[in-house]
């Protein structure tokens, strides 16, 4: 081998032995937030929907795609509706959940660690009547305008899993009427509308995105129709997870004119969400992905009034807050969503390594030039002693000779950079006084 080569691959050894202490730092420390952070999120998630069929469930397919583009694979858990969405996130039988408001406790489900990643959509509160019904309670009119009309009506309040009972039960009681007053049955939306449609109920109340298909074959149901609320200000005012929303007329079908009034209703709001143990990486791809989802025009809102973190009941975890009311980092535009949810998780620990570093880098440089003179070095030892058996062993001067000659062959073989030479030279000049002070002796 080269002289020179052979020179540089030594440098270059012990340059890379000199920092190794400083990187096998800097790897520990990397492995250690590696583990405490958990910047990887698992690769199954478990998003409760809501009845087959529901705009829940077909809302969890939209987000079943929007996520397996990043390979993350979401199961879709049907539920009875939203109050059974909820105690599947208590349980943690469920990671994600669309939930309605009004059908739990803010403050117990916050202290059960239940955080909102934003409000998606108004779910109104869709009363529908048969139109023969409405004329034999009110002759004149023909029409269902106050729930105090429902006295004596079979209706149906949907399934005690989706949460409309518990609201209708409030609004009964608001509206003085019990249970004995109303003949309540409590089937699913599906068997309830057939019932309606065939007459053996009187009226049905659905919570759901307009979306639903039930909803929409309602709304064009010959002999059906949708319930107004003149006094929805004042629900609103009473029950602050309702809103006072209305139907414009004509946004059902323009060309039949559907409705042919606007209707005011009541609405819900819809949130997402997720559970406290749920991975931060994975609450941000939810919210990402219900800014996509949501965020265009529906029947009772604009572009951009959804998602928000306004209207929530549950404090909104910071990646809902981010994806909803902040600005994306710019290296998410450019890096793949593995490497831009690492750098996100761990850039607090790679500005501390960057801190710890600079005062620990100082340290190469003594550490490789102790390593390269002790290259040199190491020989005066042997020097010394031959130094020192001169005057005490007169009779093995030959002996002693030998040494020195063994001593300048190996030294003549240690190689150094170009900058330390001078030491070595030094060695050389040395042994070479010791021969000189050796042969007067």
């Amino acid at each position: 081998m080269p002289k020179r080569l052979k020179l540089i691959l030594l440098s270059i050894h012990d340059l890379s032995v000199s920092i190794g202490p400083l990187l096998l730092i800097l790897i520990a420390v990397l492995v250690a937030a590696y583990w405490w952070l958990d910047p990887q999120p698992p690769k199954h998630v478990t998003l409760a929907t809501g009845p087959t069929g529901s705009a829940y469930a077909t809302f969890g397919q939209r987000y079943a795609q929007a996520l397996a583009v990043n390979h993350i694979r979401v199961e879709l858990k049907p539920t009875d509706g939203s109050a059974d969405n909820l105690r599947l996130l208590r349980s943690g039988e469920a990671d994600v959940a669309f939930v309605r408001g009004g059908g739990g406790d803010p403050a117990a489900d916050e202290a059960a660690g239940l955080t909102s990643l934003g409000s998606l959509f108004y779910e109104p509160l869709w009363v529908f009547y048969r139109t023969d019904v409405a004329r034999r309670v009110d002759r004149k009119s023909g029409v269902l305008n106050s729930l105090t009309q429902l006295k004596g009506l079979r209706v149906n309040v949907d399934k005690p899993g989706s949460g409309v009972p518990a609201i209708m039960e409030k609004l009964f009681s608001a509206n003085h009427l019990d249970a004995q007053s109303i003949q309540l049955s409590y089937l699913e939306p599906a068997p309830a509308m057939q019932a309606l449609l065939t007459g053996t109920l009187d009226a049905i109340v659905l919570a759901s995105a307009p979306q639903s298909p039930l909803v929409q074959k309602l709304l064009r149901a010959p002999g059906i129709q949708l319930m107004d609320f003149p006094q929805s200000d004042a629900y609103s005012r009473r029950f602050a997870f309702l809103s006072a929303v209305t139907l414009p007329r004509g946004v059902v079908d323009l060309a039949r004119n559907l409705p042919p009034h606007d209707v005011e209703l009541l609405a819900a709001t819809t949130s997402l969400l997720s559970r406290e143990q749920t991975h931060p990486a994975l609450r941000q791809l939810f919210a990402q992905a219900a800014l996509k989802l949501h965020g265009g025009a529906g029947w009772f809102h604009r572009v951009g009034e959804f998602p928000n973190t306004k209207t929530s009941e549950l404090p909104v975890s910071p990646e809902g807050e981010q994806a909803i009311n902040g600005t994306p980092p710019f290296y998410q535009r450019y890096l793949p969503f593995w490497a831009s949810n690492l750098v996100q998780r761990m850039w607090l620990v790679f500005g501390g390594l960057l801190v710890l570093m600079l005062p620990l880098s100082r340290l190469v440089p003594p550490l490789y030039q102790f390593r390269v003179r002790r290259r040199v070095f190491r020989w005066y030892a042997r020097l010394r002693d031959i130094e020192t058996r001169i005057d005490g062993e007169p009779g093995k001067r030959d002996a002693m000779l030998e040494d020195l000659d063994h001593l300048d062959r190996v030294v003549n073989h240690v190689a150094v950079p170009l900058s330390y030479a001078n030491e070595l030279y030094a060695l050389r000049d040395h042994i070479e006084m010791v021969r000189k002070k050796l042969l007067k002796a």
